[in-house]
């Protein structure tokens, strides 16, 4: 009797997910830059990930015994509406997206102008039981026309379809992402994908576009984000196979600012850096930060970078050897370096200015 409790208890999962420290692995040697000088120095600039993971009830129960675990409902990972199952796209999605953002904000720190283009709108999320759902609308996806009239960006979708109403059919031309089991995305060309617009839910989403006023007559069930195609001076690879999520753009953009200008950007300090990274360069808040501590520590890390919001979390969680320092922009993180000994970022290739 009590076997078959715990056989069942280790089948039947939880609406719970555990998260617990992950890997702390160095960036330089997962970057590959074609089109620029590069300086591979043996400095060690680390991104760390955590581990996330489904939980059977069993599991539920057991972890409650383990440190270093935090606990988090579906609810918690996923907007509104929106199902777990879409959880893998939508991390691989986001770290697409930092390292894009990652790439622009290391040129423009050495003095690059990058210049991007708006290209169309991303499915961030597909809502259950929508009209973009039945469809077959998924996560990564970009719309680049409604009903034939082309949209470059989520407010030019949300125009497109405000007074749409219920019942009507859309037609939505996608460029179709495919994601790997590695997380890698890549586009086909666009196709044409019919759905019947749904009356709205009552206190959904807003969306704050110009030009559109009072609320949309139907939806069609998505979440959306700009996407912009930036003209870069060089061809840049970074292997983050199966790592998905925002948090390693600090790391990766310091790592690609070192390998691009002279001297050593650390000082030979073991850096670790977590942090969401804009194209201009602002810093922002990730999740996990406690467990990313650990892992940090765990991989040999004297300094960690933080986001300025976290740094309590990060220090609650560290050991001593571990000097956390809280940043809200790349610059600020550059100067904390040299502060600590690292040189200046100086470009091994001078930026063109045309």
């Amino acid at each position: 009797m009590v076997l078959g409790v715990v056989v069942g208890l280790r089948a039947w999962t939880v609406p719970y997910y555990a998260m617990t420290p992950g890997d702390a692995t160095a960036v330089g040697p997962l970057i590959e830059v074609k089109g620029l000088a590069t300086d591979h120095h043996r400095d060690k600039i680390l991104l760390t990930d955590v581990y996330l993971q489904q939980l059977s009830a069993w599991q539920w129960l057991t972890m409650h015994f383990q440190s270093h675990v935090e606990f988090l409902s579906a609810s918690q990972l996923v907007e509104p509406g929106v199902p777990a199952d879409e959880l893998g796209a939508q991390g691989f999605l986001e770290m697409a997206g930092s390292k894009q953002a990652a790439e622009v904000a290391a040129l423009r720190a050495l003095g690059w102008r990058i210049k991007g283009v708006a290209n169309g709108a991303t499915v961030e999320a597909v809502i259950a039981s929508s009209p973009a759902r039945r469809a077959n609308v998924r996560v990564a996806d970009r719309i680049v026309a409604v009903n034939s009239e082309p949209t470059t960006s989520s407010c030019a979708v949300v125009r497109a379809l405000h007074d749409v109403a219920a019942g009507k059919v859309v037609r939505l031309s996608l460029a179709r992402a495919h994601i790997d089991a590695q997380g890698t995305i890549t586009y086909s060309s666009p196709v044409s994908v019919r759905l019947t617009a749904a009356p709205p839910i009552p206190g959904g989403g807003a969306f704050y576009c110009a030009g559109v006023h009072g609320p949309a007559k139907s939806e069609i069930g998505v979440v959306l984000q700009d996407s912009i195609q930036y003209s870069l001076p060089a061809t840049f690879s970074i292997n983050t196979n199966y790592i998905g999520g925002p948090s390693a753009g600090l790391a990766m953009t310091l790592s690609l600012i070192d390998q691009l200008s002279r001297g050593s950007l650390t000082g030979g300090a073991v850096v670790a850096a977590t942090g969401a990274i804009t194209p201009s360069g602002q810093v922002t808040d990730v999740g996990g930060v406690a467990e990313k501590t650990v892992a940090v520590q765990r991989a040999g890390a004297t300094v960690f970078l933080v986001p300025s919001v976290e740094v309590a979390t990060a220090r609650g969680a560290a050991q001593p050897g571990l000097r956390v320092m809280g940043v809200s922009t790349l610059a600020q993180a550059l100067r904390d370096l040299r502060r600590l000994g690292g040189a200046p970022a100086v470009p091994l290739t001078p930026p063109n200015h045309r």
